[in-house]
């Protein structure tokens, strides 16, 4: 291939997944690794795409810290099918974790209000969806209280859960990336999500696709700490085959 026909295959793979790795790029291509990130270099200084250590995407892969309530309007169709696949998941009388976003809200809300449940959560809204539910015993975690998330961060709260036990975990995130993991835009709020992982049997992320390839400020863990995944369809074919690799299952709505 040509140096032309590099960069057209580059950006129409890009322009399909909307992410490339520099592995799979140089195997499909036949050339070496090197020549690929000097081919990502030259694209990303013309405007093209924005490069990673591995990778390249077709947007700016990194997210800043914005309210729930302008979250709340994004995917919402996509969010409510992962939030009711989620309930399948849930067993009568078990005690889970329930992190913060708009998609675990979502969650929240479609818990049926007759199922015995013990939940556990930071997020003032989470608990606010599921005030008037009769057979769910709520667990509210103190602290300082972040406002763009509607949610309690900081040592108290890390301190109070260490005094309980949950069977799984369902987390909202930011960003997930397969070089830096899950991540979310507020370093306090990505500690707390770290611990809750440690206190869990299982964790579950509930993510629409456009979380994929991107990275918010504070990290929460590797993917590997992962256990399952429910997104929608729009997941990249590309994301799909590497988190299945790690050992992740992937389940699309």
């Amino acid at each position: 291939m040509t140096i032309a026909e590099r960069h057209k295959y580059i950006l129409d793979e890009l322009n399909r997944a909307g992410f490339v790795s520099v592995s799979d790029l140089s195997k499909s291509m036949e050339v070496t690794m090197v020549t690929i990130r000097k081919d990502l270099k030259v694209l990303e200084d013309k405007g093209l795409l924005y490069r990673s250590h591995g990778s390249a995407t077709s947007v700016s892969p990194y997210v800043s810290d914005r309210s729930v309530n302008v979250k709340k309007l994004e995917q919402v169709e996509e969010k409510n099918r992962i939030a009711e696949k989620a309930l399948d998941y849930l067993v009568e009388n078990e005690a889970i974790l329930i992190g913060s976003g708009t998609t675990v809200v979502a969650f929240a809300q479609a818990i049926p209000k007759n199922l015995p449940l013990t939940v556990l959560t930071a997020a003032m809204n989470v608990t606010l969806a599921l005030i008037d539910s009769p057979e769910v015993e709520l667990v509210q975690l103190g602290g300082v209280v972040r406002k763009s998330s509607s949610s309690a961060v900081g040592h108290y709260a890390e301190e109070m859960l260490q005094n309980f036990a949950c069977s799984k975990l369902f987390l909202s995130v930011d960003g997930v990336s397969l070089e830096h993991g899950l991540t979310t835009s507020n370093m306090m709020e990505a500690h707390l999500n770290a611990q809750m992982i440690k206190n869990v049997q299982k964790t579950i992320v509930l993510a629409d696709s456009k979380k994929f390839g991107k990275k918010g400020f504070g990290k929460i863990c590797e993917l590997e700490d992962v256990d399952l995944i429910i997104t929608d369809a729009g997941i990249p074919d590309l994301f799909q085959k590497k988190l299945e690799e790690k050992g992740i299952e992937i389940v699309i709505v």
